[in-house]
């Protein structure tokens, strides 16, 4: 662990229990084989029903759904230790959390709070979030998406893009407009007649994370399936800002995974018969890496108390967003270069983390649209349109 101001006097006994769980197993479980099943293109899906195991699906949710009743500092420090692995096995665990169970728990009845939640959180059921499509990223307002009522159903028709976990998921949470304009929320299963989520491939970045496309062509949806608790772009955005607050401690866990390896590698490898931490550059990389995480650690831990709080703002959760990806990308790139061709290497996490990284500083809302985001929020001004 990474504490260079010791923040450790700022949490819990519990929570340090279980980081260090969180921790043990991603070193035992996930760090092995990521390069491998990264290298392959392959998702290694026996790790959901484990981290559905140990409480890592849905922590916040309470037990009487199949959560672990965790507090949003729990959620966070789990988050880190999972991206120290991989971003790909944070985001499926962060997808299953933030953007299925989330919207469940907190806008369906309690009918589907006890269908769905109970085997999402062991791993047997396995979510995706249906929001982008192909013509609507940073506008999801401008959705196409269409849900038409039709006696007690509803039909579902359009498309939706770069969904993690839709290839192997058992249910979507899906995104639509109904009848009069108004976005709601669905639970379309995967064994609906014409729904299918064909994977997209050939991706440089999340290669471990099964990613594709929701494609809706007459998808009969029965009216219980319509989460009732919300309407409009506040529920996606609600869900979105669940999502973005995990992210912003995700990131934490891949700069510390790269700054480690990095100042591990300085002390051991000898140039001009010294080790090259002992040079004055890569002592103020090692320096500068390691005051960027301390900053993004104290970012995230006041946020986890403002969340715990229920006072976190979406603009406070798009600044620590935006400003820890970036952070963690800069370290990936910086640490990459202190290696030099090892950093390369599958031997090393640098680079896998940095092409990780291209991905997570685009999703849950852009670097820029974040920095709008908090624009909005200083000047009272929308600069979207």
């Amino acid at each position: 662990m990474v504490d260079y101001f010791n923040l450790d006097e700022l949490i819990s006994e519990e929570h340090k229990i279980i980081r260090n769980s969180a921790k043990e197993w991603v070193n035992r479980r996930v760090k092995p084989v990521i390069d491998e099943y990264s290298h392959r293109h392959e998702y290694p899906e026996h790790l959901m029903k484990e981290m559905g195991e140990l409480g890592f699906l849905g922590p916040f949710i309470l037990e009487e759904y199949g959560g672990s009743g965790l507090d949003m500092i729990s959620y966070g420090i789990i988050m880190q230790e999972l991206e120290a692995g991989d971003s790909s096995i944070r985001s499926s665990a962060s997808v299953q959390s933030s953007l299925v169970m989330y919207p469940i728990y907190y806008f369906g009845t309690e009918e589907q709070k006890r269908k769905y939640l109970p085997k999402l959180a062991s791993g047997e059921f396995v979510g995706c979030f249906g929001l982008t499509e192909p013509n609507h990223g940073s506008d999801p307002g401008g959705m196409e998406c269409k849900l038409t009522k039709q006696g007690g159903n509803y039909i579902l028709n359009g498309a939706k893009m770069w969904i993690t976990n839709s290839p192997i998921a058992d249910i979507a949470i899906v995104w639509a407009k109904d009848d009069e304009g108004i976005i709601k929320g669905i639970i379309v299963e995967k064994d609906f007649k014409g729904f299918s989520a064909p994977e997209i491939s050939k991706k440089w970045s999340l290669r471990a994370s099964l990613t594709g496309e929701l494609v809706f062509d007459n998808v009969i949806v029965p009216e219980e399936n319509i989460l009732p608790g919300i309407k409009g772009l506040k529920g996606p955005m609600m869900c979105l800002n669940s999502a973005r607050y995990g992210i912003a401690w995700g990131a934490i866990g891949a700069a510390i995974d790269c700054y480690s390896s990095a100042l591990e590698y300085s002390l051991q490898r000898k140039q001009f018969n010294v080790p090259i931490a002992s040079f004055q550059f890569q002592q103020k990389k090692l320096a500068e890496m390691l005051t960027e995480i301390t900053k993004a650690q104290l970012l995230a831990w006041r946020l986890g108390v403002l969340k715990n709080e229920d006072k976190a703002s979406p603009g406070q959760i798009s600044m620590a967003k935006r400003n820890n990806v970036k952070m963690a990308l800069d370290i990936a790139r910086e640490s990459r270069q202190m290696l030099g061709a090892m950093g390369i290497t599958g031997d090393f996490p640098m680079m896998r983390h940095m092409m990780n990284l291209e991905s997570v500083i685009t999703y849950e809302g852009t670097h820029d649209i974040h920095l709008l985001i908090t624009g909005m929020d200083i000047t009272g001004i929308s600069a979207f349109k």
